[in-house]
């Protein structure tokens, strides 16, 4: 879950009561059931059950770039990048886990607004064979972006998200001999691409096939098809806050529904984004209105696992690609903040109920416990049972890379 724009340590687990009001902000601190621990009053739902969730208060190496990159792959963005660059984990889990008769991609990718626009689940060096399947939630989520990024997604053209829909006019069996016909006429074409584009347009085709004809990934991504009992489960309590032009609906903690839902269809990794973390102004209005989107969301999703027998199985992370300072500026927000970040862990054989890590008073700096993205991502490859440290995927040149070149798994955790 990608907190975008980048989440305050003060407003979510962090707070500093005895700070200066310039760097505590507005909001009290609430106990937990956890003993000793509070968290921002924004969040009541996840302090009453803390006891499920682990929580990181020391995150720190962030590159300070404004997208999701690394919280999808636990490197910079210039990392190899004479290769294509490193590849978000889903992708590698997308070579590593999937099979063309799946009906379901291994990763896909619903995240939004500079998540989206800078194409932070891509797979790098892997080719575009394993790139992510990017259903168009536009028309069920809204996001507008900011003027800039609109350029940058136009950029990306017509084809950055699929489609999930069969022309109609397309019966099963055209459909079939269509795709026999691309074979044919591909194979030549096939031995002398070196570019990895002929692989992509295979491996799409064939899962494509399967996803459609099958009907159940595209049904997954309809959560109305819920009982009404779980939609409210989800659903974000009615009130009025201000909310900037960019900030998420409140009908956005529902992704993290459709996050379960694709998961129980098959799906291996799931990235969201809930925006817009980037306050630098108003924050304290801005975050009581996207503070209650995490909070019933986030709860609901882990409880939903729970209630299904999931929860083991499922590792869930919400973090962001940095924090916002300790001092509140002049226009009443926070700025980039790239010293440390929180992070919050649920699943997947975590033992919950940790608090890891420590900031000082200000909650500027880590003091204790400082944890790298690589860090959690040997974390989260451990959970899926493949040691990082010692497992290669080849590069478009046939090279071996590590899936990380750096990295423990978080101790306390497991």
């Amino acid at each position: 879950m990608h907190l975008d724009g980048g989440p305050s340590q003060l407003e979510t687990i962090d707070p500093k009561p005895h700070a200066p009001v310039e760097i505590r902000g507005e909001f009290l601190p609430i106990e937990t059931r956890l003993p000793g621990f509070q968290v921002s009053e924004l969040f009541p739902r996840l302090a009453a059950v803390a006891d499920q969730f682990s929580f990181i208060r020391s995150l720190v190496g962030s590159v300070g770039r404004h997208d999701a990159f690394q919280c999808q792959s636990g490197f910079s963005h210039k990392d190899l990048s004479s290769l294509g660059g490193r590849p978000a984990m889903g992708c590698v889990i997308s070579k590593l886990k999937t099979s063309p008769t799946d009906h379901a991609p291994a990763f896909v990718d619903l995240m939004q607004g500079r998540a989206l626009v800078r194409n932070s689940g891509r797979p790098g060096f892997l080719g575009p064979a394993w790139g992510p399947f990017r259903p168009d939630v536009s028309r069920l989520f809204a996001r507008k972006l900011e003027e800039k990024m609109e350029g940058e997604l136009a950029q990306l053209g017509s084809h950055h998200a699929t489609s999930l829909t069969l022309n109609p006019n397309l019966s099963i069996g055209r459909l079939q001999s269509r795709r026999e016909l691309l074979v044919g006429l591909d194979r030549v074409k096939r031995q002398v691409d070196s570019s990895g584009m002929m692989d992509a347009m295979d491996g799409f085709t064939q899962q494509a096939v399967g996803i459609l004809t099958s009907g159940r990934f595209a049904a997954a991504l309809d959560y109305n098809q819920e009982p009404p009992h779980v939609l409210a489960r989800y659903a974000v309590p009615a009130g009025t806050v201000q909310a900037s032009a960019t900030s998420e609906e409140p009908k956005g903690s529902l992704k993290f529904l459709l996050a379960r839902r694709l998961i129980e269809a098959g799906v291996r990794v799931v990235s969201l984004s809930i925006s817009d973390f980037d306050t630098h102004r108003n924050g304290g209005p801005r975050m009581k209105q996207l503070a209650p989107i995490v909070d019933c969301g986030l709860t609901a999703l882990i409880a939903d696992l729970d209630d299904r027998g999931m929860l083991d199985d499922v590792t869930v992370i919400a973090w962001g690609e940095f924090g916002r300072s300790p001092r509140i500026n002049k226009d009443a927000g926070r700025d980039h903040w790239r010293r440390v970040s929180p992070a919050i862990i649920a699943g997947g054989g975590c033992r919950p109920g940790q608090v890891i890590g420590k900031t000082d008073r200000l909650a500027g700096t880590a003091v204790e416990r400082p944890v790298q993205f690589k860090d959690v991502f040997a974390t989260l490859y451990h959970n899926l049972g493949i040691d990082a440290l010692n497992t290669t995927v080849a590069d478009l040149r046939g090279r071996p890379q590590y899936l990380l070149d750096a990295g423990n798994v978080i101790s306390g955790l497991l």
